[in-house]
């Protein structure tokens, strides 16, 4: 246990705060029964110790009603470096317990992209109360960055950066940085711009440092760099990022002049982010965060279960328009929702990949075609795989070699039919400029249950009940 949180009396016989990297229940209870006591000083004692990271996740484990007296009681230790962390939701509630001239205070402490991303989720009211309480230089930045739209470069960037002219020698590079870069500002290349402020090349903190004193930048510098626009989605950003292993990149304006920079460790947070979302999406769970008020997730999935209840009725009605052959043979009602699932599951599948290739860049118009035949290949050989088994079943459990040899080919085409409306579906909404991860769920799943339906129904219908009974 840390020694400094053995100095508080009260602290002595506390539980390890951690437990393989994550907060113990333990601990967790007695910082709650702490605050419910109204005894700050043994919540500082017991949060002290703890890494800014896990302060912010001791907010998120506790319940929305004491996150305000947590942050009463936290006083200093509730600095930018934990606000900066929160989830968003979670920073809503804490911010609550906080002034304007507190939460000016703590955004004057953060980077460019973290403050915006501080500011943003406040009322419009409150908004300007903060951006009045700060520094005309910080706020300047920061209403600078609001301009851009959300999740763009410009949200994104830093405006804290190193940036030389080519003309400059190493020694005095060196010199700039000494006299003029706050030594909390953390940068690995320094830019080389021209006389009108457009990036020209970088150098990296290696190379600056290596070279000899009296060399110019410009025989050390590198010309090739990526740069990023600062309208560019940040979800084409961190593409780049990972397409060109960069470690950070100038961002532009219209005019090419350099405005900011992005770094990989904001990268990390919406690669992540990005690939959370496309996969909540595809299950229309909204948000998928579980500090989000219970009206917003209501309002989110209720939408899509009302979709999915519209999309069922399409396939009730193909089933009742089969109600004739299902009565006289009722094996008909046991079998048929094993097509339309197993259907469903194989255009899950391929929408899947299709929505993941999608949001990756790796799926494009020059290869759309050779793609989309792949994936019926796929689909055709999982079908026959599928359609042989599921034939020997139905022989073996009903004796019937006519029923077996129908589903078998219902399957089959079935599971054809998912595997091209997996490809087709995210394609189709991606040239609409619809977000492919949000209803090609809905799509794919009406087509498979009432494609698998109706082909077996139907097959059943066209050879004869009687011959199948």
């Amino acid at each position: 246990m840390n020694d400094d949180l053995r100095l508080d009396p009260r602290a002595d016989e506390a539980p390890d705060a951690l437990e393989e990297g994550r907060l113990s229940r333990a601990f967790v209870s007695d910082v709650a029964a702490a605050v419910e006591a109204g005894d700050d000083d043994g919540v500082r004692a017991l949060v002290s110790p703890l890494h800014p990271a896990d302060i912010a996740d001791l907010f998120a484990a506790l319940a929305a009603d004491m996150r305000a007296p947590l942050a009463d009681a936290l006083g200093e230790l509730l600095g930018a470096e934990v606000i900066a962390e929160l989830d968003d939701y979670v920073r809503e509630d804490v911010l609550d317990a906080l002034s304007p001239g507190e939460v000016a205070e703590v955004v004057t402490q953060l980077d460019t992209d973290d403050a915006v991303a501080v500011i943003e989720d406040l009322e419009a009211d409150e908004q300007r109360e903060v951006l009045r309480a700060l520094a005309p230089e910080d706020r300047a930045d920061i209403e600078a960055a609001l301009n851009y739209p959300e999740e763009s470069a410009g949200r994104l960037m830093q405006r804290d950066l190193v940036a030389v002219t080519e003309t400059m020698s190493v020694v005095g590079v060196i010199d700039r940085i000494r006299a003029s870069i706050d030594p909390a500002t953390d940068f690995w290349e320094i830019f080389v711009v021209d006389i009108a402020g457009r990036p020209i090349g970088t150098m990296r903190l290696s190379w600056l440092l290596t070279a000899p004193p009296d060399l110019m930048v410009a025989d050390v510098m590198k010309r090739e760099q990526t740069l990023i626009p600062v309208t560019m989605d940040q979800e084409e950003v961190a593409l780049q990022f990972q397409k060109y292993a960069l470690i950070s990149a100038a961002v532009v304006d219209d005019a090419g002049k350099l405005v900011g920079v992005i770094t990989v460790d904001d990268v990390v947070h919406i690669i992540q982010a990005e690939a959370g979302e496309d996969v909540l999406k595809l299950s229309g769970a909204g948000d998928g965060d579980i500090n989000e008020p219970v009206l917003s997730t209501y309002r989110t999935r209720s939408r899509w279960l009302v979709a999915n209840l519209i999309t069922g009725l399409v396939s009730a009605s193909v089933i009742g328009a089969f109600s004739a052959s299902i009565e006289a043979l009722v094996a008909l009602a046991a079998l048929s929702p094993i097509v339309a699932s197993v259907g469903g599951n194989a255009g899950n599948q391929t929408m899947a990949v299709t929505v993941r290739a999608l949001a990756t860049n790796q799926l494009t118009d020059s290869n759309t075609r050779r793609t989309i035949w792949r994936e019926i290949r796929v689909a055709f050989l999982n079908g026959l795989t599928l359609a042989a088994l599921m034939a020997a079943g139905v022989m073996l459990v009903f004796g019937n070699a006519n029923l077996g040899l129908v589903i078998a080919a219902a399957m089959l085409f079935n599971i054809v039919v998912a595997g091209l409306a997996g490809v087709m579906v995210p394609l189709t909404l991606d040239r609409l400029e619809a977000d492919p991860a949000v209803a090609s769920s809905v799509f794919v799943t009406m087509i498979t249950d009432s494609m698998g339906f109706f082909a077996f129904l139907g097959l059943a219908t066209l050879v004869g009940v009687q011959y199948l009974g």
